[in-house]
């Protein structure tokens, strides 16, 4: 997949001969051992019975001396042996103590504070103040990041794989303690309130959706374990799940599976969705919570994640256009650090990085489009900004008109990001 198969194979190649090459030595290694410690007690024995039969003849000795040494000899030798047939069984366990001992010995997370602060009346002010973060101390991706977000704001972080979106996130809910800096919340640094207090304060919708074998019902309501069954239906309302939860055998005492692949990946989402509505938590964090869902889909969990997004702050970590472009303030990450920032409109305007990495998503979600459609195969193009260019000429104000017999979702995509295509019927 994406043209990584020469690179994926060579790096297999490499690890496997590595270990060929390391599991060979030491299954040698550990099959001599037994044969040359047998060998060194088979000399002892040579030099017993030639030493021994030379006292003997002398008369120094007696023939049942030998035999008594011969049997103290291999008295002491046979438990070397033993030791040395079990060997690689104990350079195997002093491997796994030394991850044991290194696990054992690792300082344990300060769960509570001396002096908590009060979650009860949190309005939801985040601010990041100056703050470094590395996950290894020789290496900082984090570099000086400064934000001020206010109460009820959506904030979506865009950018490039690898420049700390989630690092972020993570950082926000104290999975790691930040190198230098502050993260305070409503004045109070993260640091000043319990770990589960402050994670009580937030509700998180991933890309990767978690549900666990039990009813559709016990799903939700593990957002709030004490919530009733009206409760569960009303969030599974707001969420816009409630009419699918319906249709399904046993609604809302529907079994889940193990995977929970008996409902579709979207149906999942709006799961999750419900769930974080009955939290009611203060801030909401959503990370790519789209991704992997199709057009019409994506169109459901929009409406139900704009719902649960009101009146609280919210972080939005999305590459869909149609999720952050709407956000109260953006915040345009490369590299650990915040690059550009302000709303849709005036990121577009400064003509930057964000109108790069906007056109480079227009791109991609047309280019899948045309591709089922089969118009850029034909054209052996791969982009549909060149078949823009070649079916209408370049444009100066770079919209990409395109006339072609295609779908629906291409002309959805194009209305959406304001990409003009003329679609044929």
């Amino acid at each position: 997949a994406f043209n990584k198969e020469e690179d994926v194979i060579a790096t297999f190649k490499r690890d496997n001969d590595i270990l060929y090459t390391s599991a060979w030595k030491s299954q040698f290694l550990s099959g001599m051992m037994m044969p040359i410690m047998q060998f060194v007690g088979n000399l002892g024995y040579v030099g017993e019975v030639i030493l021994g039969g030379y006292l003997a003849m002398k008369g120094r000795i007696q023939v049942g001396d030998i035999q008594s040494f011969i049997q103290y000899v291999r008295s002491f030798t046979q438990p070397i042996q033993q030791v040395a047939q079990v060997a690689n069984m104990l350079q195997s366990t002093a491997a796994a103590s030394e991850r044991v001992f290194e696990f054992l010995e690792e300082a344990e997370e300060d769960q509570t504070v001396e002096h908590p602060a009060c979650i009860d009346e949190m309005e939801g002010s985040v601010s990041f103040e100056h703050v470094h973060f590395g996950y290894n101390p020789d290496h900082t991706i984090i570099n000086d990041f400064s934000v001020d977000v206010k109460p009820g704001q959506k904030v979506a972080i865009v950018g490039p794989t690898g420049a700390g979106k989630t690092t972020i996130i993570k950082l926000l809910m104290r999975f790691y303690d930040v190198g230098s800096g502050s993260i305070k919340v409503d004045g109070h640094d993260v640091r000043d309130f319990n770990r589960d207090d402050l994670r009580k304060m937030f509700g998180m919708v991933l890309q990767d959706t978690w549900l666990f074998k039990g009813s559709i019902e016990d799903n939700i309501r593990y957002g709030r374990l004490d919530a009733t069954h009206e409760e569960v239906v009303e969030a599974a309302k707001a969420a816009r799940a409630h009419r699918f939860i319906q249709t399904l055998p046993g609604g809302y005492q529907m079994e889940l599976n193990e995977e929970a692949s008996n409902v579709s990946q979207g149906q999942k989402q709006l799961l999750t969705i419900a769930r974080a509505m009955l939290a009611d938590p203060k801030i909401l964090i959503l990370d790519e919570a789209t991704s992997s869902v199709d057009t019409r889909t994506e169109i459901q969990i929009q409406k139900a994640m704009d719902q649960l997004m009101k009146g609280r702050t919210s972080f939005v970590i999305a590459h869909r256009l149609s999720t952050i472009r709407d956000a109260d303030m953006i915040l345009v990450m490369k590299d650990g650090d915040i690059v550009e920032q302000g709303n849709h409109e005036e990121l577009l305007a400064q003509n930057g990085f964000y109108e790069v990495h906007k056109n480079r998503i227009i791109a991609l979600k047309i280019t899948e489009s045309l591709k089922r459609n089969k118009a850029l195969s034909e054209e052996n193009l791969t982009t549909p900004f060149e078949y823009a260019r070649k079916h209408a000429g370049n444009n100066p104000d770079r919209s990409a008109f395109i006339t072609f017999r295609g779908q629906k979702s291409v002309c959805y995509y194009a209305r959406k990001y304001t990409v003009n295509i003329h679609c044929m019927k």
